[in-house]
């Protein structure tokens, strides 16, 4: 559906703005009216990383007049593979200030409002107030649901996107939208695609399952061209359709996504009608490793000491890291045998492990040694334990000559 213009134009644009947006003035659908409305228009764009930093630049090479940067990370060496915003030299330094310095370079007349910190219950509301238009690029469940409701909550339209080694996807949420005559578009929320989050660790996130660098690009610029048709009112906009985009296959596919009558949040009765408890809702990790990792995490400073007592002769277990092999070859904690979850979870692990050793299990993190260890111990290993900070804190701590990721 063709949607009305998001934004009310400008009263005018500058010598210099016409000179630099000259490309789009001559675009018909867009022209002088179009491009008001985009000096005119307010947009804040969640996270300064994979899709933040394509989306960001290219939002301001557009003539967004104000780009808001919620962003509360600093920049690491591993970004660099697909964050574009940001370079060498702003390895350390905070991500929205990192952005904000690299968009002044590529567009000095777009006003910059940086936002560093993490979104949470206490300040989203207040923050995407001051906006027309939020574009996504979290990568974790619990903001991207926190986010789709104070949306809906502040009646605002969002622009989406998620990525995941080379698949991506995104779509357009706005299920306060009205027709003309000011009954209900029928357009859906995320909650409508998504009612539940998936179990706690059963999809990996980028940082453990990686992610082509060029993708970020590819559906970042989807979300950038998303925002310019609400923006300025041109074109269909990807509301109530979800765009899946397959790297290797080099396949988009466009799916209808309907508006649930059921919907916790925007359907007939919903039960969510303020903010709630997003890291409970998702949760981090399931119940059942919670529980198994109580009294049984140990820290990386205990492993090394159990090492150097096995190097000793005086203690004797097993160390199993339950990543992938790929992430094996990175980096590794030494006497780790490697079993890779997914064989704890069908089950074909166990009865390779021995009845005498104690069994001690790490991860990049913790949280995928945890759903392990709630495994192992619910097989009969009482005294299994696990890493808690896995292998980066080990490199941290213990080891910093091996690299992370």
């Amino acid at each position: 559906m063709s949607l009305p213009p998001l934004v009310e134009p400008a009263a005018e644009l500058s010598i210099d703005e016409v000179r630099r947006y000259s490309r789009h003035l001559i675009i018909p659908d867009v022209g002088m009216a179009g491009q008001k409305r985009l000096k005119n228009a307010k947009v804040l764009v969640i996270g300064a990383g994979g899709l933040g930093s394509p989306a960001l630049l290219y939002l301001a090479a557009a003539g967004v007049g104000t780009l808001g940067i919620a962003e509360f990370d600093e920049v690491d060496e591993s970004n660099l593979q697909r964050q574009i915003i940001h370079g060498q030299s702003d390895i350390g330094r905070p991500k929205a200030e990192s952005a904000r310095d690299a968009i002044a370079e590529t567009n000095p007349l777009v006003n910059v409002i940086v936002h560093n910190e993490r979104l949470d219950n206490d300040n989203v509301m207040e923050i995407f107030a001051g906006y027309d238009l939020i574009v996504d690029g979290t990568d974790n469940f619990a903001t991207r649901y926190m986010v789709n409701d104070a949306a809906y909550l502040l009646k605002k339209p969002y622009v989406w996107g998620s990525i995941y080694r080379f698949d991506g996807q995104a779509s357009v949420f706005w299920p306060t939208l009205t027709n003309e005559d000011g009954s209900s578009a029928e357009a859906p929320c995320y909650r409508c695609l998504y009612p539940e989050p998936p179990p706690p660790g059963m999809v990996p996130s980028c940082a453990e399952g990686g992610v082509l660098g060029v993708l970020c690009a590819s559906i970042g610029s989807i979300q950038v061209n998303e925002a310019i048709k609400l923006l300025t009112g041109i074109g269909e906009p990807l509301v109530g359709k979800l765009m899946i985009y397959d790297a290797l296959e080099m396949e988009y596919r466009k799916l209808r996504v309907r508006k649930d009558p059921g919907c916790a949040l925007c359907g007939d009765n919903p039960t969510v009608t303020e903010l709630i408890d997003y890291d409970n809702f998702c949760g981090a990790i399931s119940d059942d490793a919670a529980q198994a990792a109580v009294d049984s995490t140990i820290s990386v400073t205990q492993l090394k000491e159990m090492l150097d007592a096995r190097e000793a002769g005086t203690a004797d277990f097993v160390l199993i890291d339950v990543r992938e092999p790929n992430e094996y070859e990175i980096n590794k904690i030494p006497g780790a045998v490697l079993i890779p979850k997914g064989e704890f979870l069908n089950g074909n692990a166990i009865a390779d492990l021995p009845n005498d050793k104690q069994i001690v299990l790490h991860c990049k993190s913790g949280v995928r040694s945890a759903e392990c260890l709630a495994v192992v111990k619910g097989a009969g290993f009482a005294d299994a334990v696990h890493v808690g900070g896995g292998v980066v804190a080990w490199v941290n701590q213990i080891d910093p000559s091996q690299p992370t990721y």
